[in-house]
């Protein structure tokens, strides 16, 4: 018989509550191996507290690439772990580091979660001015075999729903750290979560998170990748809160049910008319006021019902629940992190999997699943 985490409901959800009630940020969370004098580790003589040179890394294969730069599979000549370097890129040197750049650093620095990749070191490569080559910095993570994008990309993998319920459940775990910690991480999507061979999931790339300084403050609704964009921000929201992650942490869970992203939208105005068929159209009952959002004018759609339940329902009658309770169009009646995790779908049979049961498979990511379809296209 299989393993779970799981203990008898009412012990679980009294000890979830205990464990994001006044914990601190940087200890929150912390994994329960961390403290075991009987865990086997490698002594590492350098400790994070600035920087290194990026010469003490061993260049491997790239994992990724974008606006924010590119990432790096690499080997830590000192430890021979695996790590991944992710290089800031640099607009304008004269300037500094981007202030996105330093933001993101200085998030991670306070994070210590297992479900929150952990900034390891930072690396800094000198340039040459004599032959015009240009310096570098690159931030330092633990290599993770997979990122949740590219492993629900490869036909080789079938998640089971023992193993959905545990990636779920890891996930809004480390999203309930972050919200507690007054975080938002505003670009929830697959291929920002990470996932290694024992099971782990981590939630990564946090260049657009910020932390909430005051409730009524207006902040940029530029954010979010639009697959996973909430409705709110399309329609010119920007006293947002933390439901924009949960509106994220939705469309991830119907993800993997669905094995590929649920909403894609063409442009922003197809995307939030896919909003609307599967969410309904929005109404003053299903979400006040929404006539009065900066943009509202900006958008005409035609009048549908909701059918989230109907959409995810097949796949588990608790599955489907779940998901009507994260789509929902006003904010304000999404559930939390916390809220979602007290959700029966963890404590029906079949129950979340133990990380360390679940299959091990090849290394997929997004990138390297890309490359694969344009060889085969």
């Amino acid at each position: 018989m299989k393993r779970t985490y799981e203990e008898p409901r009412d012990d679980q959800r009294a000890k979830l509550h205990r464990r994001y009630e006044g914990s601190p940020l940087s200890t929150m969370g912390s994994p329960a191996w961390a403290a075991s004098p009987n865990r086997q580790t490698t002594k590492i003589t350098r400790h994070f507290k600035g920087c290194s040179k990026i010469t003490d890394y061993e260049f491997l294969d790239k994992l990724g690439e974008g606006t924010f730069g590119e990432v790096h599979k690499a080997r830590d000549k000192q430890t021979s772990q695996l790590v991944a370097l992710k290089r800031i890129l640099m607009h304008n040197e004269k300037e500094g580091i981007p202030i996105t750049a330093i933001r993101e650093i200085k998030i991670l620095k306070q994070l210590c979660h297992k479900n929150i990749v952990p900034l390891s070191d930072i690396a800094v490569e000198r340039g040459d001015q004599n032959r015009k080559e240009k310096g570098g910095i690159y931030m330092v993570f633990p290599y993770m075999d997979h990122d949740l994008a590219g492993l629900l990309d490869n036909p080789k993998v079938r998640l089971t729903q023992p193993q959905i319920k545990t990636y779920l459940k890891q996930l809004l775990e480390g999203t309930a750290y972050l919200h507690h910690n007054r975080i938002l991480h505003r670009d929830m999507k697959a291929a920002n979560l990470l996932i290694n061979n024992e099971g782990i999931l981590q939630i990564a790339d946090f260049g657009l998170a910020r932390g909430i300084e005051d409730e009524n403050r207006e902040y940029t609704n530029c954010v979010v990748t639009r697959w996973y964009r909430p409705p709110e921000l399309f329609l010119g929201e920007r006293r947002y809160t933390s439901a924009i992650d949960m509106w994220g942490v939705g469309c991830v869970f119907g993800e993997l049910l669905k094995s590929r992203p649920i909403l894609q939208g063409q442009d922003d105005i197809d995307q939030l008319k896919k909003i609307f068929q599967l969410c309904g159209s929005p109404t003053q009952d299903n979400m006040p006021n929404w006539d009065k959002l900066p943009d509202a004018n900006k958008v005409r759609f035609e009048v549908t019902p909701r059918r989230v339940r109907e959409e995810y329902g097949h796949y588990d009658a608790l599955a489907g629940d779940l998901m009507d309770r994260l789509l929902v169009l006003d904010p304000t009646k999404r559930l939390t992190a916390l809220e979602a995790l007290e959700h029966d779908y963890f404590y029906t049979i079949p129950l979340p999997a133990d990380p360390t049961d679940l299959p091990k498979y090849e290394a997929s990511h997004e990138f390297d699943r890309r490359k694969v379809k344009r060889r085969h296209n």
